[in-house]
């Protein structure tokens, strides 16, 4: 009787993780411990935008791409255009524009796959907005709650960007405690993840909440392929960030 061959394992896709942000676009391949990234802005359409990745990978190796995505995503695509970035978002052709299997999700949600640990877990992103989305028993809920009523606008309009640059740190600082002890009260969670790059301008935390890293955007987009949810977060964290350079030796 012959034998059975063993089965070989599974082997994991070599993935590029592209980070769509409304001030930069950052990216980061497996086996590769260096973003890399490029400025967007309301001229960045997503053909400018594959044009950029592709030119800022060079020679990196990858088999399929994840892309976190500022905006609603809904059965792999985007369902509205971004605020900050240029239209043309809905219905482009990411997987042949890439040439390769592409996988969006909302950039919020990518990166609070990447700071999962367990239960039912809220993530919110201080940045050009506020990303938010909760993850409950390993499943992802992308959530729009930036643009919720409060006070005279919406959150947004109080702990984004552009609230920052206009009320100073301090009442921000006051605004984001309110925003997030309501979110919190209204949510109910286990756990609470405070991410995005303003997250580092709070000179503490709110209770009952840790620290995110934006590494974690690109363990996200790795575990978006992973047939486990295992992602060596020791060799991504904060790493240093290479810029590209225009022709003229200004890096961008």
């Amino acid at each position: 009787m012959a034998k059975k061959k063993a089965a070989l394992p599974a082997v994991e896709p070599s993935v590029l993780v592209v980070d769509v942000g409304g001030t930069h676009v950052k990216i980061l391949a497996s086996g590769q411990t260096e973003p890399r990234k490029f400025a967007s802005g309301p001229d960045l359409t997503p053909g400018r935008m594959v044009s950029g990745v592709k030119k800022l990978a060079g020679l990196w190796k990858y088999d399929v791409v994840s892309v976190g995505y500022p905006g609603p995503v809904l059965r792999n695509r985007p369902v509205a255009d971004p605020h900050n970035l240029a239209p043309g978002w809905m219905g482009y052709g990411f997987e042949k524009a890439f040439g390769h299997p592409v996988k969006i999700m909302n950039d919020a949600a990518m990166q609070a796959l990447g700071s999962y640990k367990s239960g039912k877990m809220l993530f919110l992103g201080l940045g050009t907005g506020l990303g938010t989305a909760m993850i409950v028993e390993g499943i992802v809920e992308p959530m729009e709650l930036g643009h919720l009523p409060y006070k005279k606008a919406t959150y947004e309009d109080y702990v984004g960007e552009r609230a920052l640059e206009r009320m100073g740190k301090k009442k921000w600082r006051r605004h984001v405690a309110d925003v997030v002890g309501r979110l919190i009260a209204a949510l109910e969670p286990d756990d609470v993840v405070i991410g995005g790059g303003n997250a580092r301008l709070l000179l503490k935390l709110p209770p009952g909440c840790r620290m995110g890293d934006n590494a974690n955007a690109f363990a996200g987009g790795f575990r978006m392929w992973a047939k486990a949810p295992a992602v060596n977060m020791a060799a991504i964290a904060r790493p240093r960030v290479t810029r590209s350079k225009t022709k003229t030796g200004k890096a961008v």
